[in-house]
């Protein structure tokens, strides 16, 4: 391929690209009209592009394989100060979810439909997060496999034995105070444990990962179970690990930090993807 025609390629790719999002906005734009005074009490219609986004990371969990059916959840702040967050609802799957199922909660407020359609350590939860972290504009909570496993572990911190591992190097915080379920005083206690991180390792429990974006959470969340995927199987073998050096490690780790609009370009990608194949998510 000679250069002039790479480049034509390049070209008619970012069309295809900008394309896709405007259609993308303009769906959006059509499914809030059709909202439009049908349900006031959810604030939904203001936040389209945040109920699509949550609604896509939902299926896109689904499709890696690190959810378990209607449990774990996810939110994402609306509110300057957090205390108005979307939740997924209890009962839905996640390889079901629409932006329209999302629910609109008060970090201050009990909901009603507790136990029936919010999930108690939900709300408990994410409720506590929003309220005591400022920076946990979206909050992910999973129990995908390998990152579990890491977290079942005495030692459950993440050695930079690659790329991947080296991206999480000095950015995780460690809870070994697991004391039951997320409710009450051990949700409040969760909202303390990851300081000015943006991953926690739950022992006993799972794993917690905030970001100021749904995309840019997501991205995290995916190299994180692929970071302990790898440190795990390194462990299985038995042998002695390559570890970085520190500056290496932080090298690295820095490096990863410079490209925060690759997390964002993948989660278009993925959006693409469902476009494509699962639009009924943006409903």
């Amino acid at each position: 391929m000679s250069i002039t025609e790479d480049q034509e390629r390049r070209d008619q790719d970012r069309r295809d690209q900008d394309r896709r999002a405007a259609d993308r906005r303009e769906g959006s734009r059509r499914v809030g009209s059709r909202r439009e005074g049908t349900h006031p009490e959810s604030a939904g219609d203001a936040y389209q592009s945040e109920r699509e986004d949550l609604a896509a990371a939902f299926r896109w969990s689904v499709r890696h394989n690190m959810h378990e059916g209607i449990a774990n959840h996810f939110s994402l702040a609306v509110s300057d100060d957090g205390a108005q967050f979307l939740l997924n609802p209890f009962g839905v799957h996640f390889s079901r979810m629409k932006a329209s199922d999302l629910v609109m909660m008060d970090a201050g407020v009990e909901p009603k439909g507790v136990g029936d359609t919010i999930d108690p350590t939900a709300f408990a939860i994410h409720g506590a997060l929003h309220r005591n972290v400022p920076h946990a504009r979206c909050v992910l909570h999973l129990h995908p496999k390998y990152s579990t496993v890491l977290a079942s572990l005495a030692d459950s911190s993440i050695p930079p034995i690659d790329q991947n591992s080296m991206r999480f190097y000095e950015r995780v915080a460690i809870d070994d105070g697991y004391d039951g379920m997320g409710l009450g005083d051990e949700a409040e206690r969760l909202s303390t444990m990851l300081g000015d991180k943006s991953v926690l390792m739950m022992g006993n429990h799972g794993v917690m990962v905030v970001a100021p974006t749904v995309a840019r959470a997501f991205d995290e969340m995916v190299y994180l179970e692929r970071a302990c995927e790898t440190v795990v199987t390194a462990y299985m073998t038995g042998r002695d690990l390559r570890v970085a050096s520190h500056a290496v490690a932080a090298k690295t780790a820095q490096q990863w930090a410079n490209y925060p609009q690759a997390g964002d370009k993948h989660f278009a990608a993925l959006r693409d993807i469902l476009d494509a194949e699962e639009p009924e998510y943006r409903e």
